[in-house]
């Protein structure tokens, strides 16, 4: 296929890929290798040339931060090969922070495209191959360029930075809440709602590719004493590199909660961030114990837009580096955290 564009896929698993022995369909598992799930595609050898690749054959919920480096590494050297563009597949249920780990690296102009699938291979209506389909057009197409790490879904593309698995079951569980999606493909072609533009990715300490720092989440909840959060204080000097605070609201906690943070945000990085699902944390409307002002008086710091699993993924890009200072925190919070 002499001139025709070459889009690398690597298959790390998930229900794109899982398949079942069992009469009724259920029990599924990753079987499926990269090549067949290419073969699965119609007309998918047409638009391109593909490399595929078998990277792993784990459910989501299986994967960790030094596979997805190493899946950054394979990307960024198929890549330097002559790929026009990357895709990857892997299951949906940590899908949105698999695609934002990558983005906060990803620094190279082509695009890389994150994608997976809400049904199975076997049973009706699945729909992978259209996924898969969608997400190789969007890595064709120059226009996805300098945008970082995509997710396509349902025929819709998603920054990384923003979108989020908004229902356990739906085919159209990704939503990128209060922005929206960033463009569609129609009818085979992709096309953007907003200009090409990028916060710059951060730099991977050499030999960091398998690096595993300890950045907890703890989700605050009604009558919340702090008690978690000191446990893991407790832990001692080696137990955490730094803890996210998924908070209520606009990433408020209780007075006790705010106690406990504050003896935290003494001996590590403390971020704190909105469960809500959707709108930021607070800067300066609310002045009571455990509201914004207060948690960033006692050291915390502010997660901006960023949901809690994002936010606690730039804490712990960060924390590959060594120590995190709290003016470099709240400077890349500040770049990160917003639109």
């Amino acid at each position: 296929m002499t001139g025709t564009p070459t889009v690398a896929i690597g298959a790390l698993g998930g229900t794109i890929a899982s398949t079942s022995n069992a009469t009724d369909g259920g029990e599924i598992v990753p079987t499926l290798s990269a090549e067949r799930l290419v073969a699965a595609v119609p007309g998918l050898g047409e638009i391109a040339a593909i490399r595929a690749e078998t990277l792993a054959q784990l459910p989501s919920p299986s994967l960790d931060e030094p596979t997805i480096l190493r899946t950054l590494g394979w990307a960024r050297a198929v890549v330097d090969a002559g790929a026009r563009g990357v895709v990857v597949t892997q299951g949906t249920d940590t899908l949105e922070e698999s695609a934002y780990l990558l983005d906060l690296f990803w620094d190279r102009p082509e695009p890389l495209v994150v994608t997976g699938a809400m049904r199975s291979p076997q049973v009706a209506g699945a729909d992978g191959p259209a996924n898969l389909l969608t997400a190789v057009r969007c890595a064709l197409a120059s226009v996805s360029r300098e945008r970082g790490v995509l997710v396509a879904f349902d025929d819709e593309l998603h920054q990384a930075r923003w979108v989020a698995k908004t229902d356990s079951m739906s085919t159209s569980a990704f939503r990128s809440p209060v922005f929206g999606p960033i463009g569609r493909c129609v009818e085979g072609e992709v096309v953007y709602a907003v200009p090409a533009a990028r916060v710059p990715p951060l730099r991977l300490p050499p030999g960091q590719e398998t690096g595993d720092p300890r950045v907890p989440l703890v989700a605050t909840y009604l009558g919340d004493d702090g008690y978690v959060l000191d446990a893991i204080r407790a832990g001692g000097a080696n137990g955490v590199d730094g803890v996210v605070i998924a908070g209520f609201g606009a990433g408020h906690v209780s007075a006790r909660m705010a106690e406990a943070v504050g003896r935290m945000a003494g001996r590590v990085p403390v971020v704190f961030a909105s469960r809500t699902g959707s709108g930021p944390t607070g800067r300066a409307m609310y002045g009571y114990p455990g509201s914004e002002i207060d948690l960033t008086a006692r050291g915390a710091v502010g997660a901006g837009w960023l949901s809690p699993v994002k936010a606690r993924l730039l804490l712990w890009a960060l924390a590959l580096h060594g120590p995190v200072p709290r003016s470099d925190l709240a400077a890349e919070f500040e770049l990160r955290g917003r639109p």
